[in-house]
């Protein structure tokens, strides 16, 4: 027989797991922090930053990847609450909000994939 497995490793199935579920939440976050007024969005992008570098500071590849995607999205909330550049900035918040659930969209529907050809 052919000890070729037609499925994906148990490994590549988690990571994809984790992956849409950490996209599709950090969407939802992005929604949240960009619906907030102007004083509470300030506060909440100021502590996402601090947050976001503090993980940025960490060994571990993922928590930088993660403190990257926080810090970036702090910036974002607190530059969409400006009045002069509120506008373009809250706009590029809102497709990047959108691009992270369809990355997880799409890393779902592939790990719902790789698990039904392992049944």
């Amino acid at each position: 027989m052919n000890d070729v497995q037609p499925y994906e490793p148990p490994s590549m199935l988690t990571k994809r797991a984790v992956t849409a579920i950490g996209s599709i939440a950090g969407g939802i976050g992005l929604f949240a922090l960009g619906a907030l007024g102007t004083i509470p969005g300030v506060i909440a992008g100021t502590i996402a930053v601090a947050v976001g570098l503090a993980s940025m500071a960490s060994s571990d590849k993922t928590d930088k990847n993660t403190g990257t995607f926080l810090t970036g999205a702090g910036a974002l909330t607190i530059a969409s609450k400006i009045p002069i550049i509120g506008g373009l900035a809250g706009f590029v918040s809102g497709v990047s909000a959108l691009s992270l659930i369809g990355i997880g969209v799409w890393n779902g529907i592939k790990f719902f994939k790789g698990l039904k050809a392992r049944s």
